[in-house]
């Protein structure tokens, strides 16, 4: 149980973190305006810079296979969200939304890095441009209640995806990069827990706490993410074998996360209830602290059964 034992205190470091978000929104020393300045700091440097710095390795032939074999378990768990989540909530768009996708760019990257290391990222980098590629495509649909558009265009300007394409650039050519371009990514990649923490504080802080803890829609929204969808995860990646054991436990991770800050920029966006979709991500992000540990102590039980082995 020791990589659960890693994690529950990252988590706490993290709590730790919002708390300093949330005291600085109620104490009015960070305003809508300033959130909205770390959102696109967030968005437009550091997360590509995390994603950049995951494919800084040695692109060796297990590493190849790894990246494929990680592709195919996000898809596979990011599809079974979709399903999930629209038989559940299909008459709620928010609600759909919300349980689809998880927040693993901001979440769960910190828990990666800190149980494995910055290399591990690698493992989950098909996760999150899926996931990405989703909220863009099908759960811009979902929420505005039409058929859903694809576009190419707009999914190549995002951030991500340009990070994405510079990453698997220096992955695939082997272009070597110089010793000061790494500590600069690296220096750039620390700074996406703390922000990333202190912006999700601010939704806290913003959030009706009431509302949350009485509120039996926003329970079952937290029981499907956190806990449904997670679980199905888990029982798809048993089919992985134990050899990419590592990737696996990341790529779990990822699917156990609370409710994606998105759900709240595009529910703004799309004239949606704001203020619902904040409450999705406040209380499932204060639930997973207990759900996320839960999930991997199952994994590590299940996975180091013979069967799996």
């Amino acid at each position: 149980m020791g990589q659960s034992l890693i994690i529950l205190k990252q988590i706490g470091i993290m709590f730790i973190l919002m708390m300093i978000g949330f005291l600085l929104y109620k104490g009015k020393k960070l305003d809508n305006k300033g959130t909205k300045s770390i959102s696109n700091l967030l968005i437009y440097i550091i997360l590509p810079a995390v994603i950049i710095n995951g494919f800084i390795v040695d692109a060796t032939k297990e590493k190849m296979i790894e990246l494929l074999i990680s592709a195919a378990m996000a898809l596979a768990c990011l599809l079974a969200a979709v399903l999930i989540s629209h038989v559940c909530f299909k008459r709620n768009p928010i609600e759909n939304f919300a349980a689809t996708f998880s927040n693993p760019g901001f979440f769960g990257i910190p828990i990666i890095v800190s149980t494995f290391s910055a290399g591990s990222v690698f493992a989950v980098t098909a996760f999150v441009a899926f996931l990405n590629i989703g909220q863009w495509t099908y759960g811009v649909s979902v929420l505005k209640e039409e058929k859903m558009q694809i576009s190419l265009k707009t999914i190549i300007k995002s951030p991500f995806i340009i990070g994405l394409i510079i990453g698997l650039a220096i992955f695939f050519t082997r272009v070597p990069v110089p010793a000061f371009l790494k500590t600069t990514i690296s220096t750039v990649t620390n700074a996406n827990t703390p922000l990333a923490m202190i912006l999700i504080g601010t939704y806290l802080a913003q959030a009706d706490l009431k509302d949350i803890f009485i509120n039996p829609h926003l329970y079952a929204v937290s029981a499907v993410r956190l806990l449904v969808i997670p679980v199905v995860s888990l029982l798809l990646l048993c089919l992985v074998p134990n050899a990419y054991y590592e990737t696996k436990m990341c790529v779990l991770i990822a699917a156990a996360c609370p409710v994606g800050a998105n759900v709240a920029v595009y529910a703004q966006l799309h004239n949606k209830d704001y203020a619902y979709s904040v409450e999705t991500v406040t209380q499932s992000t204060i639930f997973s602290a207990l759900t996320i540990p839960l999930m991997t102590m199952l994994a590590e039980f299940l996975w180091k059964l013979p069967v799996f082995g």
